[in-house]
């Protein structure tokens, strides 16, 4: 039984915590930590992976622990063998560029306890079957992963990044605790099961639908949730970045997905999917343009994870809607898509955190305006960056592409709906996913412009070495996967089907790895149908003879002459084109509505040496007009009830017994 040895697994990565926590400051502890959880984790993959595609029955366990009169229950069904598929693989990937990188870390004993920790309660959050269980493991993955933003404290971004997340991340479970206090009724039944066999009124399961956006999106990183995200991720070292944006984002959908798919059942209304589709539309957008903004790779990278989760919220939206309706093959169409994606998010979105980290070990550097010219002295790190980049900006034939079009198809079948509202929604989410898009590209064009090519901006990208072998190898087993689930992917889809067919009442898309020359069909090939390995071999085949062509007819002769300098002869690289002004023209087309954006341009007068210069100022505006206020009450009202802690006993007595009465009160008006 697999679910036994995940279980014990688990433990295991427990324990090797523990064990790091005595050992961490030997010279040896960082490779055995990391080893230890590489194997445990590729363990746990083939087992997961084994029982998703053999599409084996539910498995559960119950164990005497947690409250007494509940126990601690456990299943592994399609759904969580996915996720686990996806926690374990950034694991192992995660742990295998550790063993180099983790040799550079300033200060192993904050991170080494911690770090399989924290694969093991992503790992016990997918596994667990009752609503303590699930929420203890939620807590603890919280709290690790908190732990391991703190690694570096002593900076003051780092520890005000650490003290948002744990305040965000309480207010999460917060939330799901009363969703699933909700969902269980006057009975207490926490166990799932018995939540599955309960019944709730519409009304009731609305407002748990909305407790489980604001508890999963704010761990998700859904638009307004998301303040805390491009602080934290950042802040951890970039194997635990990638950990955090890569995977432990996926733990929160599958805490959405769980509740809302699986415990509330069918949708009770169709404005649920609008609702969900309309977050996501908005958070894809705001989280691209929030990216373009940035010069720090990592908080640029931290930022497009709000973009792909809305992404993926949008193939959750659609998926409701459909369902709402009665629609079921076109919402096993958009839950593939938003499955798909999460899968393709993992996989990028972890090779451009372990990239910027393999830069970040030979620079010193995460801001692009110190970097350029790279690809000379890390020919790799650039080959596997380009390729996460180009996957992430939805270019075939790489993931990213097909789970973006199987949603655009998504899309196209919304005119079926019913509700006139949904008829014009969808198609403005879509040119919301369109616009998305288009500017990833943009974005990507700029980070991968401005880390790599050009001339070094500082002295520390002109002394860069390339990475060690084991980050190398990690990068580029995430760049191949990348392409594999590009143009394979109907066998992707094909396993993805039993976890659609849990979640839509048993209907799921076609198979998909019978078509002929491995075509993606997933409605018919009459209306679409996407073949990424011909794909691939006509960009091969293509290129190859473009390069003959012009090797075979260009003229022989051969002259020098001087490179062009872009309109300025000064040698400098300071004369180069910079992440700023790449960002410009988008700048002042939304800034001035999305981010407050102001320009202030000082220009000596004549005579005078001292240079021009152009100040920006980006506010934001969910910080300004949401939480701000809010820190300003609680300061406020703590600052007013602070003279309470001078109280005499008196009136701690008299305080006491007041509240007592105030409850005794509103209990007997409740019954």
């Amino acid at each position: 039984m697999p679910l036994p040895l995940l279980l014990s697994l688990s433990m295991a990565l427990l324990t090797v915590g523990i064990y790091a926590i005595a050992t961490a400051r030997h010279a040896s502890c960082s490779r055995r930590v990391y080893s230890v959880a590489l194997a445990i984790s590729g363990v746990a993959l083939i087992l997961v992976l084994t029982h998703l595609l053999t599409a084996s029955a539910p498995a559960t366990l119950t164990l005497p622990l947690s409250l007494p009169w509940l126990g601690a229950h456990f299943r592994l069904d399609a759904l969580s063998a996915f996720f686990l598929i996806v926690v374990n693989l950034g694991g192992a990937v995660a742990s295998l560029f550790a063993l180099g990188y983790g040799q550079h870390e300033r200060a192993p004993e904050r991170v080494l306890p911690f770090f399989p920790a924290f694969l093991a309660g992503m790992n016990l959050v997918l596994l667990a079957d009752d609503a303590f269980t699930f929420l203890f493991a939620w807590e603890f993955m919280s709290l690790t992963s908190w732990a391991l933003v703190m690694a570096h404290h002593q900076e003051s971004a780092n520890a005000r990044a650490g003290y948002l997340y744990l305040v965000m991340a309480c207010f999460g479970t917060l939330t799901l605790l009363l969703a699933f206090g909700m969902m269980a009724g006057p009975n207490g039944g926490y166990d799932f099961a018995a939540i599955r066999a309960g019944e709730m009124t519409p009304g009731l399961a609305a407002v748990v639908l909305i407790l489980a956006l604001l508890g999963a999106g704010s761990k998700a990183g859904l638009v307004p949730l998301h303040v805390w995200l491009p602080l934290a991720h950042p802040a951890a070292p970039s194997h635990v970045s990638a950990l955090m944006s890569g995977v432990m984002t996926k733990v929160a959908v599958y805490g959405f997905i769980r509740i809302v798919f699986d415990l509330l059942g069918e949708p009770m209304a169709w404005w649920w999917g609008g609702l969900v589709l309309a977050l996501g539309g908005i958070t894809a957008v705001l989280g691209v343009l929030y990216a373009l903004m940035q010069h720090d790779l990592k908080r640029l990278l931290a930022y497009h994870t709000v973009e792909n989760i809305g992404i993926i919220f949008i193939g959750l939206g659609l998926a409701l809607a459909f369902q709402a309706n009665h629609m079921y093959a076109s919402a096993a169409l958009a839950l593939t898509a938003a499955l798909f994606h999460i899968l393709n998010h993992s996989l990028f979105k972890s090779l451009l955190f372990l990239g910027t980290g393999a830069v970040l070990t030979a620079t010193g550097e995460r801001d692009m305006e110190r970097l350029g010219g790279l690809i000379h002295p890390m020919p790799w790190t650039a080959l596997a960056f380009l390729m996460g980049a180009a996957a992430i900006s939805a270019l075939p034939p790489l993931n990213g592409f097909v789970s973006e079009w199987l949603t655009f198809q998504a899309i196209l079948l919304t005119p079926e709906l019913p509700q006139w509202l949904l008829k014009f929604l969808a198609p403005a989410v879509g040119a919301l996913l369109a616009l998305s898009a288009a500017l990833a590209a943009a974005c990507f064009v700029k980070a991968f412009g401005i880390t790599f090519l050009g001339r070094p901006r500082s002295p520390a990208a002109t002394q860069a070495q390339e990475t060690d072998r084991y980050s190398l190898v990690a990068m580029f087993t995430l760049a191949a996967l990348c392409l594999l689930a590009g143009i394979l992917p109907g066998l992707v889809v094909d396993s993805l089907a039993p976890v659609v067919g849990l979640l839509n009442g048993g209907a799921q898309l076609a198979t998909q790895h019978t078509q002929p020359w491995l075509t993606l069909a997933p409605i018919v090939d009459a209306k679409s149908a996407y073949n990424g390995l011909l794909v691939l071999l006509f960009m091969a085949l293509s290129g190859t003879a473009a390069a003959l062509l012009i090797h075979r007819f260009a003229s022989s002769a051969s002259r020098r002459g001087p490179a062009w300098d872009c309109g300025f002869p000064d040698a400098s690289p300071a004369t180069q084109y910079t992440a700023g002004s790449f960002a410009q023209p988008i700048r002042r087309v939304f800034g001035s509505i999305v981010f407050q954006a102001r320009e202030r341009v000082t220009m000596p007068p004549p005579g005078d040496g001292r240079p021009a210069r152009l100040e920006v100022q980006l506010r934001d505006p969910v910080w300004d007009y949401g939480y701000a206020p809010i820190t300003m009450a609680v300061i406020a009202a703590s600052t007013r009830a602070n003279h309470l802690q001078y109280l005499t006993i008196r009136r701690y007595l008299s305080l006491v017994f007041g509240a007592l009465v105030v409850l005794l009160l509103g209990m007997a008006l409740w019954r």
